[in-house]
């Protein structure tokens, strides 16, 4: 899973990309489509499809002279939870901080 993970946080610190997949949330699109915004060529548009394809973010499928791209939420999903389970060891860590700072400065009053 780590190595699926890191090829999704790969593919998603481009903001091309990352642009691309904001596209890709509102439904397909074809490769020009998402080539539109973006001030780069078709074959760079393509390696950063590419990139998103290897990485499991994105499918895409040619007919005739088309190649139409989709979505994979899936993926999206488990990077989502892997943040989640990262909140929530911090904020588990961070609430214990919490407490041990109150515990502390409430000590450190009494001994005043």
């Amino acid at each position: 899973m780590l190595k699926y993970l890191d090829d999704v946080f790969h593919a998603l610190a481009d903001p091309s990309r990352r642009l691309m997949l904001e596209r890709l949330g509102r439904g397909p699109a074809t490769v020009s489509e998402l080539a539109r915004p973006l001030q780069m060529s078709l074959p760079a548009v393509v390696q950063h499809l590419e990139v998103l394809q290897n990485s499991g973010l994105v499918h895409s499928r040619k007919t005739g002279r088309v190649r139409m791209c989709r979505l994979n939420r899936d993926a999206l999903g488990e990077a989502e939870s892997w943040f989640a389970g990262q909140r929530q060891q911090w904020e588990k860590r961070l609430d214990s901080l919490g407490e041990f700072l109150d515990t502390s400065g409430d000590e450190w009053e009494n001994s005043k």
